[in-house]
C-alpha cells in the first residue's frame, strides 16, 4: 500500500513538472525578454530550444508511463489501449495532409477528447502528447513547433479527463461539443504564443516588445490573434464540435465497455 502511494505521488509530481516545463517553454520570452530579442526568425529562435524540450517531454512521459504501469494491476491493458488509440488517432493526420480541411481543421482532437473523457486525465495527457509526436513522425511534421503542439494536445486530453460525467448521454455530448469548440479556439490561441514574441516585423498594434505591461501585451496579442488566426481557428472549433457530435455517443459507449470489461480505473490528478 505504501509503495503504491509513493508511485502515485511520484507520478503526480511528474505530471505537475511537465506542466511547469510546458508553461516555461511557452512563456520564457516574456520571463527572460533579452533572449527573445536575439532575432526575428521564430524557427531560428525556437530551433535551439525545441529539440531539448522535446527530449525532456518524451523522457518525462516515459517515466510517467512506467510509474503508471507499476502502480496498476491491469497495466498491460492500459498500455495496449493507449498504444492502439495513439496509433489510430495518429493515422488521421494522413487524412489531414492528403485532404486538407478548411482553416485549422484537424480530425485528431475528437478522438483525444473522447478517449480522455472515458479513461481519465492522466491517460488523456499521455494520449494527446504521444499522438502529436507519432503523427509528426508519420507525416514529416517535425519542427520547432512540435514540442509546443505536444504540450497543447496533452493539455486537451488532461482537461477532457477532468470533465464531469452525466447520467444522460445528451448532456454528456453537449458538454463535449462545447469542450471541443472551446479547445478548437484555445489550441490556436496557445500555439500562437510560441512564435508571436519573435514577430518583430508586425505592426506596432500587434507586436510584442520587452517592457510592455501585462495589459498592453494582452491587448496587442488579442489584436494579433483576431487579425491573423481567429477565422482559421473557427474551422478547427467547428470541426471538433461536428466530429464529437457524430462520433461521441457510439465511441464513448464502446470505450466505456472496453474500460469496464478490463476494470480500468479512471483517475484524476
Amino acid at each position: 500500500m505504501q509503495a503504491r502511494f509513493i508511485e502515485k505521488a511520484l507520478s503526480t509530481s511528474f505530471y505537475f513538472l511537465t506542466g511547469i516545463i510546458g508553461l516555461t517553454a511557452f512563456l520564457y520570452p516574456f520571463l527572460w525578454p533579452t533572449i527573445s530579442q536575439i532575432g526575428d526568425d521564430p524557427a531560428g529562435a525556437r530551433g535551439t530550444l525545441a529539440p531539448l524540450v522535446t527530449v525532456i517531454l518524451l523522457i518525462i512521459c516515459l517515466i510517467v508511463l512506467f510509474l503508471e504501469i507499476q502502480g496498476e494491476a491491469v497495466s498491460a491493458k492500459i498500455l495496449a489501449a493507449l498504444g492502439v488509440l495513439v496509433a489510430a488517432t495518429s493515422t488521421l493526420r494522413f487524412l489531414e495532409v492528403a485532404i486538407p480541411g478548411p482553416g485549422g481543421f484537424s480530425p485528431i482532437f475528437a478522438p483525444i477528447i473522447l478517449a480522455s473523457y472515458v479513461f481519465g486525465a492522466r491517460f488523456g495527457f499521455l494520449m494527446g502528447t504521444m499522438t502529436l509526436v507519432v503523427s509528426a513522425l508519420l507525416t514529416g511534421g517535425i519542427g520547432p513547433w512540435l514540442p509546443y503542439q505536444m504540450f497543447a494536445a496533452g493539455w486537451v486530453g488532461l482537461t477532457a479527463g477532468w470533465l464531469p460525467h452525466f447520467a444522460k448521454p445528451r448532456w454528456t455530448i453537449l458538454l463535449l461539443i462545447a469542450f471541443g469548440v472551446f479547445w478548437g479556439l484555445v489550441y490556436g490561441l496557445v500555439m500562437n504564443i510560441y512564435f508571436w514574441p519573435y514577430m518583430m516585423g508586425a505592426a506596432d498594434s500587434m507586436s510584442w516588445e520587452a517592457g510592455l505591461s501585462l495589459q498592453q501585451a494582452g491587448s496587442r496579442y488579442l489584436t494579433f490573434y483576431i487579425t491573423t488566426s481567429f477565422i482559421w481557428d473557427i474551422a478547427r472549433a467547428a470541426g471538433n464540435g461536428l466530429f464529437v457530435a457524430i462520433l461521441g455517443i457510439p465511441t464513448i459507449a464502446a470505450l466505456t465497455r472496453f474500460r469496464d470489461r478490463f476494470n480500468f480505473r479512471v483517475k484524476g490528478l
